[in-house]
């Protein structure tokens, strides 16, 4: 089975602290900010037009998509959700970071005490900006979530340009962006007009299916890759365990190629739960999807296991090549 923009003002800052970080290949580094040195840039959000200091002497990240990216660059934070993050990613071994917990149960206030001058907040904290607005209104906020009217790839892509621009790091941002780009020309070389696509979430051991377009996470694919889908009904959500279908409507539908994703793999894996079932045991074992082309083929192609908790473009990227590598078997 086949798996898976600078107005520059001089200024010195009395509250400049010395923070210091790891990058992924254990080697430190040390904000500017120790120096005491910094500047002003103005960054494009969702919101508008963002003045930013930089270095940032404190920064307070939430956006699940972008803790790969601030991690690899070795960018400190002084505090974040923690205990949303996988195992993958550094910070979550890194005792130093306040965790503010679960965005359904924040301990909001628990950002005072980081004080940032910097907030990167979206994904499942994009509705607490106004609260964060309120409890540290000398941070400036950023909303980089991808922007429902606008091509997802590309937001992607500008998620990581933006931070290149605020860190420092046009370079590593612009290649993450040609490996992304050059992940996406090698699916669209090797898909083959005619094969029907499905898109499927597995959770708590059922089968989720993923409305072309708008679905969670692999619903833009569909788009990107002008997959044709097996089944496309009528009304479809984003909801993030995808929307309830039988074995059988997968089964009537017969798709030439599956694209899963494994959303318990990243919590209730983590966790040693009793009750977790892979998505590759139910997909594989099911009886009523034996004979559906995609499963007797083994053309299933399976997202990373932590991609529920780290939606970053390094995530798609390693998708998208596996993606490739099943589609250039195929034919």
């Amino acid at each position: 089975m086949i798996s898976t923009r600078l107005r520059i003002g001089a200024a010195v800052s009395a509250l400049a602290l010395g923070l210091t970080a790891c990058t992924s290949d254990g080697s430190e580094v040390t904000s500017a900010a120790t120096e005491g040195e910094t500047s002003t840039i103005e960054v494009e959000d969702n919101n508008g037009t963002q003045t930013v200091t930089v270095p940032p002497r404190s920064v307070v990240a939430t956006d699940n998509r972008l803790f790969e990216t601030l991690s690899d660059w070795g960018v400190p934070l002084s505090a974040a959700p923690v205990t949303l993050m996988p195992d993958t990613i550094a910070y979550k071994l890194d005792e130093s970071i306040v965790d503010l917990g679960n965005h359904r149960e924040p301990d909001l206030e628990a950002v005072v005490a980081a004080d940032p001058d910097l907030i990167i907040n979206g994904q499942r904290f994009a509705d607490y900006r106004g609260d964060f607005t309120r409890l540290v209104p000398q941070a400036t906020v950023i909303d980089l979530d991808p922007r429902e009217d606008q091509p997802f790839d590309e937001e992607l892509k500008r998620q990581v340009t933006v931070l290149g621009e605020i860190f420092d790091k046009q370079e590593e941002a612009g290649q993450l962006v040609a490996d992304f780009d050059a992940s996406i020309e090698r699916v669209r070389a090797a898909y083959r007009d005619g094969d029907s696509v499905m898109a499927l979430i597995t959770s708590g051991g059922d089968i989720g299916y993923v409305t072309p377009g708008t679905g969670r996470t692999l619903g833009p694919l569909f788009d990107i890759f002008g997959f044709e889908p097996s089944l496309d009904i009528d009304e479809g959500s984003d909801n993030h365990q995808g929307d309830d279908i039988s074995v059988e409507a997968i089964a009537d539908s017969n798709p030439d190629i599956i694209l899963a994703m494994d959303r318990d793999a990243a919590i209730a894996a983590e966790a040693e739960s009793p009750a977790y079932r892979p998505a590759n045991e139910l997909l594989s074992t099911s009886q009523a999807l034996q004979r559906v082309t995609a499963v007797r083929d083994g053309n299933i192609v399976y997202m990373p296991a932590d991609t529920y908790t780290n939606e970053s473009i390094q995530t798609y990227t390693e998708f998208f090549n596996s993606l490739a590598d099943a589609l250039e078997a195929k034919n």
